[in-house]
């Protein structure tokens, strides 16, 4: 592998009211749409020798905006599952539980759908991802979700999960990890296209 391209997904309804979006499966907003669709000169720019996608409807919807349209469904590229803090935001959860941070905290456990993932469970999809990423020829590009990808980039860079905290990441941008005489290294990071 050369370079890893990383794409978050355009807009939500949630993600722009900033509620926990794990894997209830939303479509892009018409804002979300136009951030996909200004992703494309990256992805035209480039041939990919891998590309993978995250199952959720708003991380497809993405890609095919963007211009990918030889992908492969990456069931490890799901966002963080928030368990019972799915669709609530950060202000409603301190509300019950003051000063709580998902990073250090973690969350509770929701229902079927929802069971919930440490931050050591994110990381080992985030480690698979990595391991079939550096098998690959040439670039790679991953369309996914914030969380993930900030555990992601730490893991990249051999650091703990949580040093995902570090990582601020908004809808619509893209990140690139690569190398420097070998070592794993940060590109660019949440770069927005225009």
């Amino acid at each position: 592998m050369d370079e890893m391209l990383l794409l978050r997904h355009g807009a939500t309804e949630w993600s722009t009211a900033g509620r926990h979006t794990g894997r209830t499966d939303l479509p892009l907003t018409p804002d979300g749409e136009d951030q996909a669709r200004a992703l494309a000169p990256l992805v035209k720019a480039s041939a990919f020798g891998l590309a993978l996608v995250s199952p959720a409807q708003r991380a497809r919807r993405t890609a095919e905006l963007a211009g990918l349209t030889d992908y492969e469904v990456d069931p490890d590229l799901w966002e963080w599952d928030y368990g019972g803090y799915e669709g609530i935001t950060t202000p409603d959860i301190r509300k019950t539980r003051p000063g709580w941070y998902l990073w250090r905290d973690g969350v509770i456990p929701g229902d079927a759908e929802h069971p919930g993932e440490s931050a050591a469970e994110v990381a080992a999809r985030a480690d698979r991802v990595i391991e079939r990423a550096r098998r690959a020829e040439g670039r790679v590009v991953l369309v996914a979700h914030g969380h993930f990808l900030r555990v992601l980039a730490a893991r990249w860079l051999g650091l703990d999960p949580a040093d995902g905290r570090l990582l601020r990441l908004d809808t619509g941008t893209y990140s690139r990890l690569g190398f420097e005489h070998a070592e794993p290294v940060l590109l660019s990071w949440n770069s927005p296209v225009a």
